[in-house]
């Protein structure tokens, strides 16, 4: 029996939630140092990862510093997709007429290239912060009232009469029935708007670089493409991914607390054919 306590340790390491990302996350490193080495890729193309841990180590504060202004953005322009994305879902899916005349308008601005109108924001709003949180709001935006449309859409008719029947009210019935049966969609909208946020933060970044801004990972990223150094870039390119899979992981966290009950969230589904 004590031999198995070992066996056991190692089996709920290895399935563990971080240690399978984890030793992808190495073999594609490995995988990608021995194609440089074999077929002998020059670094002007694609730098060795190496040579992108060397500017990792050395160059940390710095990249730390410029992170901020990124985070920055991307929160504020998160947290207002979410503060006007999940409103206008309820009005939409709450009117026939409102989708009628919202929802096409919607679709149509997704269409739009952001890095397109990202100038007219410096334009209207000038080169601090503002225009680079509204771009992160542009590309969260749409994928909260997609989500949440769904959400508050898929509720049980039934169960809505129901509650009206044992004289809820309009409120109450929302809170109790409508809010929670959408809650599990409105958080999937959540995490990819998340993830588009720093997509739209950095995009913001881009616009600025060109008229004078200084600041931001968007910045470090265009200043090493001008100088053609890639290792910095791709450390940027770095920072931009552990900085989207930190505010995924919070925002996953904050589900889990929000909605413990739903079947999504539990440990031992089974899942039968």
């Amino acid at each position: 029996m004590a031999e198995l306590k070992p066996q056991s340790v190692v089996s709920k390491m290895l399935n563990a939630a971080w240690v399978r990302p984890f030793l992808f996350l190495v073999f594609i490193v490995v995988a990608w140092d021995l194609a440089i080495r074999l077929f002998k890729i020059p670094a002007y193309q694609i730098p060795a990862p190496g040579d992108v841990l060397a500017v990792l180590r050395t160059e940390w504060p710095e990249l730390l510093r410029q992170s901020w202004p990124t985070t920055y953005a991307t929160v504020c322009g998160f947290l207002l997709s979410a503060l006007f994305g999940i409103p206008v879902a309820m009005l939409i899916a709450g009117s026939k007429t409102m989708e009628s005349y919202v929802y096409p308008l919607l679709v149509f601005s997704q269409s739009v290239p952001k890095i397109a109108i990202a100038p007219l924001f410096v334009v209207w709003f000038g080169f601090g912060i503002i225009p680079k949180v509204i771009s992160a709001f542009l590309l969260g935006f749409f994928p909260v009232v997609v989500s949440a449309v769904q959400g508050f859409k898929s509720v049980d008719p039934d169960m809505v009469d129901l509650a009206r029947a044992m004289q809820g009210s309009r409120f109450r019935v929302f809170l109790a029935v409508n809010l929670p049966h959408a809650l599990p969609a409105i958080f999937s909208g959540l995490k990819v708007s998340v993830t588009l946020a720093v997509v739209g933060a950095v995009v913001g970044e881009f616009v600025g670089e060109f008229v004078g801004s200084n600041s931001g990972i968007g910045y470090v990223m265009q200043r090493s493409i001008g100088t053609f150094d890639l290792p910095t870039m791709f450390a940027a390119l770095v920072i931009l991914a552990l900085l989207g899979v930190i505010l995924f992981w919070i925002v996953d966290r904050v589900e889990k607390l929000v909605i413990p009950w739903h079947v999504s969230q539990r440990e031992d589904v089974i899942f039968a054919s």
